[in-house]
């Protein structure tokens, strides 16, 4: 936080559940300057703010989550990760966190390059529709797959840009993006023992975690 600023205190609210939000808490340096986007109601950057002492703010496109945030003392503003990252000056924040919530975008790779722009590091996490329980479904199906990182039907989901681990590490390439670290996660969030292999992860991991620079 800046100086002379403290967290505001925790309310007692469980934190949250999702180790995958700790695993991205790992990748951010102490006393950074954060922006969460698509930050829900606040968990990650409740953790940033109270164990890394950073300085956070979060963007929310979902009213009722941004309340909650607020409620919570967390400095989270109404806004579209399409539409407005163009409004934030160039190098702004250390980490730019954008956390299963890339393939909602209606312009990923345009908000990948803001991301890039804004912040010296971006850390990008999204589901892997390269699992093989989706390949199966579908196969066998001949439907769009259900899983436990997608569940929701094809009419009801907010998720308009799915992609594989492998179609990441591609688009990354295409545009000039260094990855400095990388792993595969299960749904729980926890960390797959093909991390270390592109095709095994893209096979087996329900979820990519990216830490990125420009090249």
């Amino acid at each position: 936080m800046p100086e002379g600023l403290a967290p505001a205190p925790r309310t007692g609210r469980p934190l949250a559940d999702r180790l995958d939000l700790r695993l991205i808490a790992e990748m951010v340096e102490p006393r950074a300057r954060v922006l969460d986007i698509g930050c829900g109601d606040g968990a990650l950057l409740d953790i940033l703010v109270h164990e890394k002492d950073v300085d956070g703010r979060g963007i929310e496109l979902d009213m009722a989550l941004v309340t909650a945030a607020v409620a919570h003392g967390l400095p989270v503003i109404h806004a579209d990760a399409d539409t407005d990252l163009a409004f934030y000056p160039d190098a702004a924040f250390d980490y730019v966190i954008l956390s299963r919530t890339l393939q909602a975008t209606e312009r990923p790779r345009e908000v990948l390059a803001q991301m890039l722009r804004i912040g010296r590091r971006a850390i990008v996490s999204f589901p892997n529709f390269g699992h093989w329980q989706v390949r199966l479904k579908l196969l066998l199906t001949g439907r769009m797959p259900r899983t436990k990182a997608l569940d929701r039907a094809w009419y009801d989901t907010p998720n308009i840009h799915l992609c594989t681990i492998s179609d990441f590490f591609a688009l990354c390439e295409a545009d000039g993006y260094r990855v400095e670290r990388w792993l595969g996660v299960d749904e729980a969030g926890r960390k797959t023992p093909w991390r270390r292999n592109r095709w095994l992860a893209n096979l087996f991991a329900e979820q990519g975690l990216f830490l990125l620079t420009r090249e």
